[in-house]
């Protein structure tokens, strides 16, 4: 496809790697006879590495089928991430690497994860925007203390870290927003 067709979303192919294209820029030239350029920033599937590509409109890229297909986590093999297709119950082992920073947000019976296919073979993982995790390790609350917004370190059931209010207590349910990595409330 020609650079000019390229939309925010598209899987791409440039030099053996495979890329989601998350922004365009489109730039004119003001001299007649210019060529228009587009500025592509893209992100490599799997591994998420940032990628800048600027191309003239008439230049092509190789656009690839990226499926994705609703699952749920099932359990851990070893290090490997087990995941079910919530259709036809097709299991997908995703490595650590593939995962990456999204292993923190991996729980059981939570909805909306999404395996990406390409050519049938796993090479991403999309997470919910949010979701539920236990306390499992903070600070008692400072009695007394005062009524200024502080927060402290808590470490949840899947290991990660994050900050919470001063209020929340060990054992308590709090909902973690995956893009940030921050604290979205009492679940």
């Amino acid at each position: 496809m020609k650079a000019s067709d390229v939309k925010k979303g598209n899987v791409v192919e440039h030099e053996g790697t495979v890329y989601q294209v998350r922004d365009i820029e489109r730039s004119s030239p003001t001299a007649r006879g210019g060529n228009v350029t587009f500025r592509f920033t893209m992100y490599s599937i799997p591994g998420g590495r940032k990628f800048d590509l600027s191309l003239r409109a008439d230049d092509d890229l190789k656009e690839m089928d990226l499926v994705r297909r609703e699952a749920n986590f099932s359990y851990m093999d070893g290090e490997v991430f087990v995941f079910m297709d919530k259709e036809d119950y097709t299991q997908y082992l995703l490595s650590p690497e593939l995962v990456g920073d999204n292993a923190g947000y991996i729980v059981e019976e939570v909805e909306g994860y999404y395996v990406q296919l390409i050519d049938d073979a796993p090479v991403g993982l999309q997470v919910p925007t949010s979701v539920t995790l236990t306390v499992v390790d903070t600070a008692p609350e400072l009695k007394g203390a005062s009524a200024t917004k502080r927060t402290k370190p808590a470490k949840l059931n899947t290991g990660i870290e994050i900050q919470v209010p001063e209020y929340i207590t060990n054992e308590e349910k709090v909902w973690v927003n995956t893009l940030t990595g921050e604290f979205a409330g009492r679940a």
